[in-house]
């Protein structure tokens, strides 16, 4: 799934990073692939992912469906595009749960990163 903002990529990094902490969410990483490309001598544009979850929410996940555990934690990438708008990209949870097998009352729980990226994206 894949939504825009007029919010430039730090910005959009920022908000999910407080919106995380405020909810007590851990962000396990922030990986700057734009970062890491200009190190090496490239460029390419502003490209943030945020690897993020708890616990508390993923392990019940795994356990109801182990496979789960190679799209978790959950992610969000932040990225501007050819033309300079900030894109918000996420797995889409019935995505997920299909690919997974996830049982129904377990869904919202891979719900969060939509529901960042939204709020984030404002």
């Amino acid at each position: 799934m894949t939504i825009h903002s007029n919010h430039p990529v730090d910005q959009i990094v920022e908000k999910i990073t407080r919106l995380l902490h405020a909810k007590g969410v851990r962000l396990f990483t922030l990986i700057d692939h734009s970062g890491e490309a200009e190190k090496a001598g490239l460029h390419m544009p502003p490209t943030k992912l945020l690897i993020f979850g708890n616990p508390r929410g993923g392990t019940p996940l795994m356990l109801a469906s182990p496979s789960l555990a190679i799209d978790l934690p959950l992610k969000i990438l932040v990225a501007e595009d050819e033309a300079g708008v900030t894109q918000i990209s996420w797995n889409d949870p019935a995505y997920l749960q299909s690919r997974h097998k996830v049982p129904e009352d377990l869904v919202r729980q891979i719900a969060l990163a939509e529901i960042l990226a939204v709020e984030a994206a404002s």
